[in-house]
Order: C-alpha cells, then sequence, then structure tokens
C-alpha cells in the first residue's frame, strides 16, 4: 500500500493539535462571526437549586451563538423568520455565528454569548471545566446529520493509514466522533496515542477545499458540508454516524444556556424554548418549504446559497427535535475519553435543566422530555 507524506502546512497543524489536546478542555480558538453587537457578562455561577424554576426579570438582551449549517436547521430559521425574536417579546436578541462547538462554547465561558446551540461534546467540555457550574442544556435541535466523507479510492479503515483528515474543530462533537472511529478500527491519532492517522482541525470551507485538491483525503463534518464533499468534490460516504447509534440517532446539535443567565432570567430562556419548538412544528409541517427557506438564510450567512443536490441530501439526513437525548450522554462523554479529547470522565449530573422546555411542552399538550437521571426535568 502507497502511503502518501503528508503536506507540511497541514503536518503542523496536526502537530499543534496535539500540544492543544495534552491540556485540553475547552478548544480556545475558533472561527465565529457576529451578525450583531454584543455586550460583555458573568459566564459561570452556581447551579439552580430546587423543584421550581427561579423568580427572575425578562432580559434586557438575549445573546444567542449558532452555526450556519444545516444541521442548525431550527436556530437559523429561528433567527432569519423572526420566530425567536417574536417568542421574546421586549427582550432583543442579538446573534454570533460561529463554525464549531469549542469557539462557541468558550465565547459563552468567557461572557461574550448567553446561550448557543451546538454539539453535545463542547458541551460536556465546559460542563466539566466549570466542575459542573457554567452551563446547563435545556432543550435538543436536531438529531442525526453527519457523515464522514471520504476519497472515491478509500474503502476502510486499511486504506487511511497515513492519511491526513479534517474536523471542524479540537474537541468538537464531529472531531470525538472521528477519534473514536479510527481507535475502533485500529487507527491511532495524536489524542489517543499514535500517529497512524493525522488530523487537522479548520474551518469546513477550507476542508471543501482541500479535499478538491488532494491534500485531504476525508472528513468527519455536519450538514450540509458532507453532502458538499460528496456533490462538489467527488467524496463517498463511508460512515453515516447514525449507523453507530442504538435506533439510529444520535446528538447533533443541542441547547445551552450559561447557569447566570438561566438563574436570573427562566421566562426569557422559556420564551427562546418556545420560540424553537415553533419552528420545529414548522419544518414539520412543511419540510418542503422549511428546505427553501433554509438554503436562502444559508446564502444570505455564508454568501452563496447551496446547490440543489446539496441541500436536498443534507436536509433528509437531519431530525429537529426539541428532545436532547439525555440517555445518550453518558456514551458521548466515554466516548470523548476515549478520543483523548477528555482526559477524565466527568460526572454529568445535573447538566440539564429541562424545566423551561417541559413547561412549554405542557402547556402545547405534548409529552415531556427526561433528564435521565441528569438534572432537573
Amino acid at each position: 500500500m502507497s502511503i502518501r507524506r503528508t503536506p507540511a502546512r497541514l503536518k503542523s497543524a496536526a502537530l499543534l493539535g496535539t500540544a492543544v489536546a495534552a491540556v485540553l478542555a475547552l478548544a480556545a480558538c475558533g472561527s465565529s462571526s457576529s451578525s450583531s453587537g454584543t455586550t460583555s457578562a458573568a459566564a459561570s455561577g452556581s447551579a439552580a437549586s430546587g423543584s421550581a424554576a427561579p423568580a427572575g426579570t425578562a432580559a434586557d438582551t438575549l445573546r444567542l451563538g449558532y452555526f450556519p449549517n444545516v444541521t442548525h436547521a431550527a436556530a437559523v430559521l429561528g433567527v432569519k423568520n423572526g420566530t425567536f425574536q417574536e417568542a421574546l417579546g421586549d427582550t432583543k436578541l442579538e446573534t454570533t455565528t460561529f463554525n464549531a462547538g469549542p469557539a462557541a462554547t468558550e465565547a459563552l465561558l468567557s461572557g461574550a454569548i448567553d446561550a448557543t446551540f451546538i454539539g453535545p461534546n463542547p458541551a460536556i467540555n465546559s460542563f466539566a471545566k466549570s466542575n459542573g457550574e457554567a452551563i446547563r442544556i435545556v432543550a435538543g435541535a436536531t438529531d442525526n446529520g453527519a457523515s464522514f466523507v471520504v476519497a472515491k479510492d478509500i474503502n476502510g479503515p486499511a486504506d487511511l493509514a497515513g492519511k491526513t483528515l479534517a474536523t471542524p474543530q479540537l474537541g468538537g462533537t464531529q472531531d470525538v466522533a472521528l477519534r473514536k472511529w479510527l481507535l475502533d478500527n485500529g487507527l491511532k491519532t495524536q489524542t489517543t496515542g499514535g500517529s497512524d492517522v493525522d488530523i487537522v482541525n479548520q474551518e469546513n470551507s477550507q476542508t471543501l477545499d482541500l479535499f478538491k485538491s488532494g491534500e485531504i483525503a476525508g472528513a468527519w463534518l455536519p450538514e450540509p458540508w458532507a453532502s458538499r464533499l460528496v456533490n462538489e468534490a467527488d467524496g463517498k460516504v463511508l460512515v453515516d454516524e447514525k449507523t453507530l447509534w442504538p435506533d439510529e440517532k444520535f446528538q447533533t446539535t443541542i441547547l445551552i444556556v450559561a447557569t447566570p443567565f438561566l438563574e436570573q432570567h427562566p421566562e426569557t430562556v422559556k420564551a427562546l424554548i418556545g420560540g424553537e419548538i415553533k419552528e420545529i412544528k414548522a419544518i414539520e409541517a412543511d419540510p418542503a418549504k422549511a428546505q427553501t427557506d433554509l438554503n436562502a438564510a444559508l446564502g444570505e450567512l455564508t454568501g452563496k446559497p447551496l446547490a440543489d443536490a446539496t441541500i436536498t441530501s443534507a436536509f433528509a439526513n437531519i431530525e429537529p427535535t426539541w428532545d436532547p437525548l439525555a440517555g445518550t450522554l453518558d456514551t458521548i462523554a466515554e466516548n470523548g475519553l476515549a478520543a483523548g479529547t477528555l482526559t477524565s470522565k466527568p460526572d454529568l449530573n445535573g447538566i440539564y435543566d429541562l424545566r423551561q422546555l417541559n413547561a412549554v411542552l405542557t402547556e402545547l399538550g405534548e409529552k415531556p422530555v427526561s433528564a435521565a437521571g441528569l438534572g432537573q426535568e
């Protein structure tokens, strides 16, 4: 088997990932773009306690993060359609977009934002980093919609030795999935004690370009980027992540809130969740319209809408949901430990606060969701 040498600029990025991983709780680097101004606020504090939501007043402003991805469909449409702002009433909505989860949680921990849609692994990392104090998962957003896409000449793990692969950011949900899958298939990376495969962490648009040029052999990416590698760069899906999970469902996007903000403004959080549920119901009611509207909104965020084949494929791979699938979080944490992006398995007790979500669901006549013993519901 021919082993291709890693390009120097990618090799240096992979070595940098090794150094960062040694002390990883969160990846502090990342790309973000603000769509409106933000103000600073504290992003650490103690967990809410008691069986009832604490009293508070509506916030003047809610600073919300999300990604311009298909896997953030409810967030993208909730902002674009004005659903979130309508639900928030007099509370002003300010938004910031991010490329990957660790950058979003770094912004939340530093007080730059109050809440963000994000993948579960960075949420776990930030919870662990703050000793269980800084954040709470308050709702789900999307299941599924991530895949490992490779070049056409790669047919299995044996073909990946000596190759360079990519993920959006070190410690992110797709990054953990790739490192764990490689380890399960006998291939070690920088964070798992070996160098059988190099992984570079970069913006998804750069990954697409480098895949087209042959400088990377594949990437584990969320939608629409997985579909873009297939449709625009002649890639093929080696692993659809849902096939690795019971019932073929896994957490891709959830909603987290800074604990102090949740304690001080529970009604604002409830209003945001109400807006999200309304948007998810609208997606379910008319998926064709939602797909068209989502592509238009992504075009505004990124500068260009997706090709018809790409948005169709990507949208078909996601399942918007308000249920955070709490029963799978322990497994996700175990995967992070195996992947080397966590140094020890964290105590996840208290990471969920689903009281506002379940209050909205009860008012709508929907079935409440479970925190699986990991928090309040």
